[in-house]
């Protein structure tokens, strides 16, 4: 087997305040990288599978940080489908002091990933020898082409004879549901 398990879906830059500080009275951001199924690809590594993460990046020094990020836990990124237009979605944390809670702002709209579309990635050869393939709610509700890129990767990984999850991890403010593709 080459892979255990591959995942899918978009990990941004996470910027946030030392010390519980909000955003509004800091002089400096800790940078960090953020996402659910690149997490899930490098718990399932510490545990001793082997793993890719697929994701569609912006290919620059944030893009490059994610992959290096990424590789550091021993994640293949070999498929990383890599732009030269776009963006790395950010988002922000304040880490809540009681009794405020923690707090998150997210930027990420028409991110690198939030731009996929079926066929830019090669799950004929993603898949090939692997046994599980992972992805989230989050990533088909980024966007409609998002949608059409995560219905084609399950439909693949499918017809691949791969299992298959999803971590629903619905969050409201995504806007407007959309009816999703069917795969």
């Amino acid at each position: 087997m080459r892979y255990d398990l591959v995942t899918f879906g978009e990990t941004m830059i996470r910027l946030s305040p030392p010390d519980f500080r909000r955003l509004e009275q800091t002089n400096s951001l800790e940078v960090n990288v953020g996402g659910s199924e690149l997490n899930v690809a490098v718990a399932a590594q510490r545990l001793g599978l082997s793993t890719s993460y697929v994701t569609r990046l912006t290919r620059n020094p944030l893009g490059r940080m994610i992959a290096n990020k990424a590789r550091e836990h021993g994640v293949d990124v070999s498929h990383i489908v890599w732009t030269d237009e776009d963006r790395v979605g950010i988002y922000f944390v304040e880490f809540g002091a009681s009794p405020r809670p923690n707090s998150v702002l997210y930027d990420r709209r028409d991110s690198a990933m939030a731009r996929i579309r079926p066929g830019e990635v090669d799950w004929d050869a993603v898949f090939r020898e692997a046994r599980h393939f992972h992805t989230s709610g989050i990533t088909p509700a980024l966007s409609a082409t998002a949608t059409e890129a995560t219905a084609e990767a399950v439909r693949k990984a499918k017809e691949a004879g791969l299992t298959v999850s999803l971590d629903l991890n619905y969050r409201a403010r995504f806007g407007p549901r959309r009816r999703p593709a069917r795969s």
